[in-house]
């Protein structure tokens, strides 16, 4: 067991983990900084697995976030395949899989989330899969073959864009959703249902309101899926899409305050003020709604990124950015910015039937919470806007699409 020079100590390396010692380098750090990360790889970008990767024109050289001499070039010490398995918050030091115990005058933890793994009779058959890594895409990858049927369990973003890529594929694919509706815990009624006859244009069928109750196999391999209204459906390889679990066993094991995630503040500092948290795995406070939220979101995890840095080195805390996704399926681009907290009223501005227009929520005092946008990129960044600036808008004219976008922004 060896030991090392006290610093900041980051565990995962993904986009959050890579950020944060971006920024502190950025920011003038100087002290040394290890980045822990599971995956063999260099950091890369997750949100192409579902779409890109599948198809075959991604992999880990085009992915990744930083070339190998980016992290020598700043002397960061990038530890790959290596996990963390204890926090010692009196010591302050991490004992790592590789047998390294890390003092650390900064901890950050930036270990995301993993996949929901319902138990479900044959669940450990052959074909199943997740999607939340790298080797889980190429897993995934070399049995989405032309001529295959997937089926995909859950009706989230993740399940819609592999369903996408499957017939791009020359697959074919059923998207089941136990909910009466696609999207049920990430977008508005009137987004899902869009969804929903979107993907069956494409070839894709959509099974709503029932649930698999048993994966059905032959020689330890899944053949089909049986649905709990009865159907049985044949099938060559499933994809698991019903959610993630925020990974904050380290937090907690370490004492450190836990609710649906680990608790952060503005700063991203967890209960221990020398302990950091960012990405999946937090609930955070976020301004303008006066919540505390657990978002899976690459622009989540830069804002934090930028929040831990800045308190490290003694910057100014980051202004509050407005949190924002996206989805790319076929040739529609869907962007969302803000959360849909205590919305009163909806206005769609464009044209819902050719696939380009935007929904915004406004509360009761006409203050836009959240804009959904359908390959509607001016109307994104209008809704951005307008989140921010938390002035009040016409609601008339923000459904007008002969009303100029930037008029939009002058206060009703």
């Amino acid at each position: 067991m060896t030991e090392a020079s006290r610093g900041v100590v980051v565990i995962g390396a993904g986009h959050g983990g890579a950020s944060v010692v971006g920024f502190l380098r950025q920011y003038g750090y100087e002290g040394p900084i290890t980045l822990v990360g599971d995956e063999p790889h260099l950091p890369y970008q997750r949100p192409p697995l579902s779409k890109a990767w599948l198809k075959g024109e991604a992999d880990t050289d085009s992915t990744a976030l930083r070339p190998a001499e980016y992290f020598a070039t700043h002397k960061i010490d990038l530890r790959c395949g290596v996990t963390a398995g204890r926090i010692d918050p009196v010591a302050k030091t991490a004992d790592l899989s590789d047998g390294t115990v890390f003092p650390y005058d900064f901890l950050v933890l930036a270990t995301g989330s993993r996949a929901i793994v319902p138990p479900i009779p044959g669940i450990h058959l052959v074909g199943i899969h997740c999607l939340r890594s790298a080797s889980d895409a190429e897993a995934l990858k070399a049995e989405l073959t032309a001529g295959k049927h997937i089926a995909i369990i859950g009706g989230g973003y993740i399940g819609l864009e592999v369903a996408a890529s499957a017939i791009a594929l020359g697959a074919s694919a059923t998207v089941i959703e136990r909910e009466d509706r696609l999207l049920a815990r990430s977008a508005s009624p009137q987004i899902a249902a869009f969804f929903a006859d979107f993907q069956r244009s494409h070839g894709i069928e959509v099974r709503l309101g029932t649930s698999v109750t048993e994966f059905i196999g032959q020689g330890g391999k899944i053949t089909a899926v049986q649905l709990a209204d009865g159907t049985k459906l044949d099938c060559d390889v499933a994809l698991l899409g019903v959610g993630a679990l925020p990974n904050m066993e380290l937090a907690q094991d370490a004492g450190l305050a836990c609710d649906r995630g680990i608790l952060v503040d503005e700063d991203a500092r967890t209960s221990d003020p020398s302990i950091f948290a960012i990405g999946d795995a937090t609930v955070r406070p976020l301004s303008p709604y006066g919540q505390r939220v657990r978002l899976e979101s690459v622009a989540n995890a830069v804002e934090q990124a930028k929040q831990v840095a800045s308190a490290i080195v003694g910057r100014p805390r980051p202004a509050p950015e407005v949190t924002w996704n996206w989805s790319d399926q076929f040739d529609l681009k869907f962007q969302v910015a803000g959360l849909p907290f205590d919305v009163a009223s909806t206005v769609v501005r464009g044209d819902v039937a050719a696939g380009k227009f935007a929904i915004f929520h406004l509360n009761q005092d006409d203050l836009v919470q959240q804009v959904e946008a359908v390959n509607a990129p001016g109307e994104f960044m209008l809704g951005k806007k307008l989140i921010a600036a938390r002035t009040p808008v016409s609601t008339e004219q923000l459904g007008d699409i002969s009303v100029e976008l930037k008029a939009l922004l002058v206060p009703a």
